[in-house]
């Protein structure tokens, strides 16, 4: 798994600090990571992108950025607003390759949801997971809502003919609803998939030492981790 493409149900989801666990987890691993970032959106030329955040709470990765544009909106949107080139779906294959052959894994990040468009011809995320041929690893929400878009995401990816790794959910509370405890089960019937973590809620506020200690717990093997699904499904059960 040289390449993973990792992309949220929405946003918000917890995609960027899930991005930093599975970055985090493979360094413990030994492994040589860089991270993607195929658009930043709503951040000046000045302040930190999601890349930096990444960086900040994992440890030594090598991280890229294509572009970036000052208004939080989907990437097509914004380069528009700007008056700036977007990004097309071959730029982001043709970086991630090119990462690959000096890194062991390389974690590209979408913006959003797997369907939101980088460019006017309607180029997504998923039109470059097609053309690295990576699998996806899909960031949820826990609580009500979530199997909606999670099983949406998951048939768009089967239609595609890609693989999704899993899923991972981005912010487990400290006090679950019914709802998010029912959804620990749901969640891998209705994506198709293994359930491969979570992270708990404010996971991202924790220092960069802590964090990078207590990543692989949150991860299921898989992602490097040792994070049991069965067990948590045991523990979290309505």
């Amino acid at each position: 798994m040289p390449v993973l493409v990792i992309t949220g149900t929405g946003t918000e989801v917890g995609k960027t600090v899930t991005t930093a666990a599975v970055a985090a987890a493979a360094l413990a691993a030994g492994r040589t990571v860089a991270v993607l970032k195929a658009a930043q959106t709503g951040v000046r030329p000045d302040e930190s992108g999601d890349a930096d955040e990444v960086a900040r709470l994992a440890g030594a990765v090598t991280t890229a950025e294509l572009a970036r544009y000052p208004d939080p909106l989907a990437p097509a949107t914004a380069a528009r607003r700007a008056a700036r080139e977007p990004v097309h779906p071959p730029e982001i294959a043709e970086a991630a390759a090119k990462l690959a052959t000096e890194h062991d894994l390389v974690l590209v990040e979408g913006a959003g949801g797997l369907l939101v468009r980088f460019d006017e011809e309607g180029g997504t995320l998923a039109d470059a997971a097609e053309l690295l041929r990576a699998p996806v690893l899909v960031v949820a929400s826990a609580g009500l809502g979530t199997l909606n878009t999670t099983e949406l995401t998951a048939r768009e990816l089967r239609r595609r003919g890609l693989e999704l790794a899993g899923v991972v959910i981005g912010s487990w509370p400290d006090s679950p609803d019914l709802a998010s405890r029912c959804n620990v089960a749901d969640l891998p019937e209705v994506s198709g998939a293994p359930l491969l973590g979570a992270l708990p809620a404010g996971a991202g506020r924790l220092a960069p030492a802590d964090f990078r200690a207590s990543a692989p717990s949150w991860l299921a093997p898989r992602l490097d981790g040792t994070w049991d699904a069965e067990a948590f499904g045991v523990r979290e059960a309505p």
